[in-house]
């Protein structure tokens, strides 16, 4: 029997697979054994095809009703399928040429979103139905391996789990526009340099190994624990086992017709919101009963980039609501979000009253630097040739300002540095040690019985060696270290070896180290912090990776070499454009760089920013010594690093999504969760992923078909929910007020901001006159 026809079909019915004791299993104890034993009958087959009554007892209330989702634990055992086949075929010809061409259009894809006005949040899910198409039309139309070694070699089996689970590690590399790509924008937009190509591609992947290398080291607390969940992978890995797993099972169509249902009915509807009716982005009813008073734009206006908070706004568009993880965030999370979201609402309206760092001379909200007049600060005119400061000329011109919606995020960001470390070694101290002397001891320790279920099936693998990644994050510092000295980044690399950023957005707090150890250069810190912060990123996108591997039970060697093929291809394929990612980056790095003694130090404007990383640090002390006495007030639910965070939350572009978002994760993570625990388990986050998919899809398709993708664009007529020039919303009020300024440094017809040309624009009109970026429907183009 071929390969082809053994996994036309992946049976439920597989016993666990027997580990390799020659290799895995020396030293085995007999906590390990009885965590094997734990792993048969029921808990092999696909969760979403149990019915209540075939829960095992410990699932069930005492009314013998399913309960609700308590601990991560229930997440892995109900949510997830721990069916393995050890001998399904994998490294395919199929899976190398299907994820190569998806890391390609990924990688294009990913850096057209990135550069959106107001950002925008591109679903892998996209990668996974077309590469389910295409995979399962190769293996239908392909001849098999019974016509001979070359189409064994092209087509072996179905298109199977793992391999579809590589493609989309492989590809996802491309939607995650590195921060390089920032730092390069910055360098050609504000310094006028162009990096040389080859520079550019070793510098992009220099910087991602580094956090691949990181979090390989760390990965037995940041991957293997059952408590590292990563919720926003849940929905994927519960897709992947509707599509792979007991398909002629009932209830698995069942789970599967209703993803594709939800997956039409998302895409006929996203035409309306994003080209037919754009006012459904944000419909606000104080709004438009009060278009002349700019503090109710600013309070409940947000359908616009910078507009205002969106309090009590109305979203239609998925595009947008789908980036807060609506369906999947757990509660805990969302409820601190927006504990958060109404502090940072409160303390930037007051601010802004009392005039706090000149706020009412800046735009509401924007990420560029100012004069203290409220005009754009032209950071050149105190930059030498090598990118120093120059004193003279900065006397001159005057230390630049920040707009004080950005201070308070620059704000939240440092408590936030602090507040993570602390509250980790707070709570997750002890269970994070126990995980490293678990991982010390792999395959002899007695404590096994800590360890995730899936992880545990994956002792049949073999695993990377420590030295791999120690020889990557070397390999990726002499990688950086040539480019820095190729390309005249001015950064000296001794500095390097000191950066450690993870964890929140550790950026505040790399550019404050690049500036006491490379102080007066802003390009210097600009890349100091590209190789902190991207480091940081990169690793999570790795831990990420890695554990949605262990849920499908793809082989870590493969898994590895797909993660790090993906990266070199999509970092050879990546363009880059302007967007807000660029004006914040570049403002921090300048200001760090060339700035910080003159804006930073104490009798400064500033001054505060750098204390409230220790300030941080003292956040989670109160909740956790609380709770230690008075347990019942559970405050162990606070997330104090994302209390920290949300204080400068609502800083820039559309924020009309809050308050549908919250109404849906209330219905979902509370309702859903408590009172309908098998529809919860069965169809929660199949919808979430029928609704991201189905709302990419759209967006890709019409990007190319309506949106000037093509190079022409299709314009909608005129009607009630599509008014020429601004939207009947809170606009009118605002565009009257000086302090106004539409966040978008060109035109956007998507968003209703004015036409003319932006003081940036005619800035650099002479430098981008063939390659000006063109912003269209919220879409950013290069046009030649």
């Amino acid at each position: 029997m071929s390969l082809r026809s053994a996994f036309r079909r992946q049976d439920s019915s597989f016993a666990l697979p027997a580990l390799n004791h020659a290799k895995h299993a020396q030293g085995m104890t007999t906590a390990l054994e009885d965590e094997k034993e734990k792993l048969s009958g029921k808990d092999l087959e696909d969760p979403a095809a149990l019915s209540a009554e075939d829960l095992d007892e410990k699932h069930r209330g005492a009314d013998g009703r399913e309960r609700a989702f308590e601990t991560a634990e229930d997440i892995a055992s109900r949510l997830i399928s721990m069916h393995d086949v050890p001998s399904m075929p994998v490294n395919t010809a199929r899976m190398y040429i299907l994820g190569l061409g998806f890391t390609c259009f990924s990688a294009i894809l990913g850096q057209i979103f990135y550069f959106r006005p107001a950002g925008y949040t591109v679903s892998s899910l996209f990668i996974v139905v077309f590469s389910l198409i295409l995979g399962r039309l190769w293996s239908w139309l392909l001849p098999d391996a019974s016509r001979g070694k070359v189409w064994d070699f092209l087509n072996p089996c179905a298109f199977n789990i793992k391999e579809h689970t590589c493609i989309l590690i492989m590809s996802s590399t491309g939607f995650s526009s590195a921060m390089a790509i920032s730092a390069f924008a910055a360098e050609e937009l504000y310094y006028d340099t162009n990096p040389n190509y080859g520079v550019a591609i070793f510098t992009m992947i220099g910087s991602q190994f580094f956090g691949y290398g990181l979090v390989g080291l760390c990965r037995s607390f940041a991957v293997f624990p059952t408590y590292v969940v990563y919720p926003s992978l849940v929905p994927t890995v519960q897709l992947f086992d509707v599509l792979h797993h007991d398909t002629d099972v009932s209830a698995q169509k069942k789970c599967f017709r209703f993803f594709a249902i939800v997956f039409v009915a998302i895409f006929c509807w996203e035409f309306f919101p994003e080209f037919i009716a754009p006012t459904l982005t944000g419909v606000s009813i104080f709004c438009l009963a009060r278009q002349d008073s700019a503090w109710v734009s600013h309070i409940f206006g947000g359908s616009y980039p910078n507009e205002g908070f969106g309090m009590f706004s109305l979203c239609f568009d998925w595009s947008y609501i789908q980036g807060m993880g609506s369906l999947y965030t757990p509660l805990q999370t969302t409820l601190t979000l927006f504990v958060g979201v109404g502090i940072s609402i409160v303390v930037t309206a007051v601010c802004y009253v009392r005039n706090v760092w000149q706020a009412q001379n800046f735009p509401w909200m924007a990420q560029d630097l100012y004069y203290e007049n409220g005009s754009l600060y032209n950071q050149t005119l105190v930059l030498d040739a090598n990118y120093n400061l120059n004193t003279t000329a900065l006397a001159e011109q005057g230390v630049p300002w920040y707009t004080m919606s950005m201070m308070l995020y620059y704000l939240g960001c440092n408590l936030a540095i602090g507040s993570t470390l602390m509250h980790g070694i707070l709570w997750y101290g002890p269970a994070m040690l126990a995980a490293i002397r678990t991982f010390r001891a792999r395959h002899g320790a007695d404590r096994c019985t800590g360890l995730d279920p899936h992880y545990l099936k994956m002792l049949a693998y073999k695993e990377v060696p420590m030295y791999v990644y120690g020889g990557i994050v070397v390999g990726s510092f002499a990688m950086a270290m040539a480019t820095c000295y190729t390309g005249h980044a001015q950064l000296p690399w001794y500095l390097w070896a000191g950066i450690t950023g993870w964890q929140v957005d550790t950026s505040s707090l790399i550019l404050m180290l690049g500036a006491a150890v490379v102080p007066g250069n802003a390009r210097a810190n600009m890349y100091f912090t590209l190789y902190g912060a991207q480091a940081a990123y990169q690793g999570v996108s790795m831990a990420q990776d890695l554990k949605l591997a262990q849920y499908t039970k793809v082989p870590p060697r493969t898994t590895l070499f797909v993660q790090s093929l993906g990266t070199v291809v999509a970092g050879m394929g990546t363009t880059s454009g302007l967007g807000q990612q660029v004006q914040s980056f570049n403002a921090q790095a300048y200001t760090w760089g060339a700035l910080a003694k003159h804006m930073y130090a104490p009798g400064t404007t500033y001054a505060i920013l750098p204390w409230m990383v220790l300030i941080g640090l003292a956040v989670p002390v109160p909740f956790w010594l609380v709770h230690k006495f008075f347990p019942k007030l559970r405050l162990n639910l606070v997330l104090t690093p994302l209390l920290c965070y949300t204080l400068g939350e609502l800083n820039s572009g559309i924020n009309s999504q809050w308050f549908i978002s919250f109404t849906i994760t209330l219905a979902s993570q509370w309702y859903a969760h408590k009172y309908r625990a098998t529809w919860f388990r069965r169809y929660n986050y199949i919808l979430s992923a029928a609704l991201d998919a189905g709302t990419i899809t759209f967006v890709f398709i019409a990007t190319f078909a309506l949106f000037s993708g093509t190079g022409n664009t299709v314009t909608m007529p005129v009607w009630g929910l599509n008014p020429a020039g601004r939207y009947p919303d809170c606009m009118s009020a605002l565009s009257n007020l000086p302090m106004f300024k539409p966040f978008s440094p060109f035109t956007s017809p998507r968003h209703g901001l004015t036409d003319g040309t932006s003081p940036l624009q005619t800035a650099l009109s002479s430098k981008w006159a063939a390659t000006l970026l063109r912003i269209d429907a919220g879409m950013v183009w290069w046009t030649e």
